[in-house]
């Protein structure tokens, strides 16, 4: 199954369109959303999996774009591959996540 990436740049483009649908998710731990988040996404710790994943539809509708965020991209492609399986229609995963973020987008954020 084919997984779609989102560059860093066409997130913060997106990021910017305030009247545009998004589903953001960030699946890293609480301790990193800590050192260093983006604004507006869900925290779904993979290491909480079996706490949040019976009620993923309830919480988020799979027909709207959902952009999924890590530290570098690996837990985040995991996760799309994941919500694809369960009926997630429009799903990209944030290549390099927030250090490529942090990196090229907004130098003034924590890394780690």
């Amino acid at each position: 199954m084919f997984i779609p990436d989102i560059t860093v740049e066409e997130l913060a483009q997106k990021l910017s369109q305030p009247d545009r649908q998004l589903q953001l998710i960030d699946v890293r731990e609480p301790w990193e959303l800590e050192v260093v988040s983006l604004p507006n996404f869900i925290n779904l710790p993979l290491s909480d999996f079996e706490r949040w994943s019976p009620t993923i539809k309830q919480k988020l509708n799979p027909e709207v774009e959902t952009l999924v965020l890590c530290h570098h991209g690996v837990r985040s492609a995991q996760m799309c591959y994941w919500l694809r399986q369960n009926g997630f229609w429009c799903v990209k995963n944030i290549a390099g996540g927030i250090y490529a973020y942090s990196v090229r987008i907004d130098p003034s954020l924590n890394k780690y």
